[in-house]
């Protein structure tokens, strides 16, 4: 079955238009489908980002962190005789 479709319009730049002309004329395919699938990836990234985002406020939450004294010190062992294990929460 195939997925209802909706027609959105969007004003781009100039040279990003003709950017996507150029592929879509390189890779034998609509401009349709190259945005279709930029519009996808970014939505994916931006969902994964707020995802992450979310999961570093609850870790802040739940107290699951380690002081800037703790990286620092781990950061000037490494390389160093004496390497601190990374710090953990």
């Amino acid at each position: 079955m195939a997925a209802e479709m909706r027609t959105l319009t969007a004003q781009v730049p100039v040279e990003l238009a003709q950017e996507v002309d150029a592929l879509a004329e390189l890779i034998e395919r609509p401009k349709q489908w190259i945005i279709k699938k930029a519009l996808v990836q970014y939505l994916a990234r931006e969902a994964e980002k707020r995802r992450l985002i979310q999961e570093g406020l609850d870790d802040v939450t739940a107290g699951r962190v380690v002081t800037i004294e703790q990286v620092e010190a781990w950061a000037n062992s490494i390389g160093t005789d004496n390497e601190l294990p990374a710090p953990k929460p």
